[in-house]
């Protein structure tokens, strides 16, 4: 019989594998442009929303287990990490039929634009892990490390997709 531990380690070769192929494969695809399709300018608008609603789902699903709802709160993370992989098709559909917005401020908003970009673009590969340990933490039911981790996951998850909003209001009116 397996052990949770035993069943844990199957789960980090997972984690290290989709940690890894999910930007690797967002990169490579980056580069790809399908021919004959529409490009999908619909779509920013959506995902961004998809981002506010991963915001909002996270801090309600904290608010959650704080006053003890685990069910409520398994629901809202399992919502939460659903529409995060959402978001990700969808954006990367939009950048395989769309070339990349260059950002039309000037001045000070332009760094701030850019450093606001690049924390969230590094921040967005660097949650992957988090997310898929603190998820199979939880599915083993070792919730006092789930806990531990969460703590760490749950703001950076938070900014990722707080700034993909920001980042999308920023942008907008420069898509053509």
């Amino acid at each position: 019989m397996k052990t949770t531990i035993d069943k844990e380690k199957k789960y980090n070769k997972w984690i290290i594998a989709l940690s890894v192929l999910i930007p690797v494969a967002v990169a490579i695809l980056f580069t790809v442009r399908i021919p004959g399709v529409e490009r999908l300018g619909f779509l920013p608008p959506i995902y961004a929303t998809i981002n506010a609603f991963t915001a909002l789902i996270l801090v309600t699903a904290v608010i959650q287990i704080k006053k003890g709802n685990i069910k409520t709160h398994e629901m809202l993370m399992k919502t939460a990490i659903s529409l995060s992989a959402l978001f990700l098709v969808m954006y990367v559909a939009y950048h395989m039929t769309s070339d990349s917005t260059p950002f039309g401020g000037e001045g000070y908003i332009k760094g701030i634009y850019y450093f606001i970009l690049i924390s969230h673009i590094l921040l967005s590969i660097i949650v992957i892990p988090f997310v898929l340990v603190t998820y199979v933490k939880a599915l083993a039911r070792r919730f006092d490390k789930h806990k531990k981790i969460a703590r760490i996951t749950f703001p950076i998850w938070l900014y990722v997709a707080v700034t993909g909003v920001i980042i999308y209001l920023m942008i907008s009116p420069y898509y053509v």
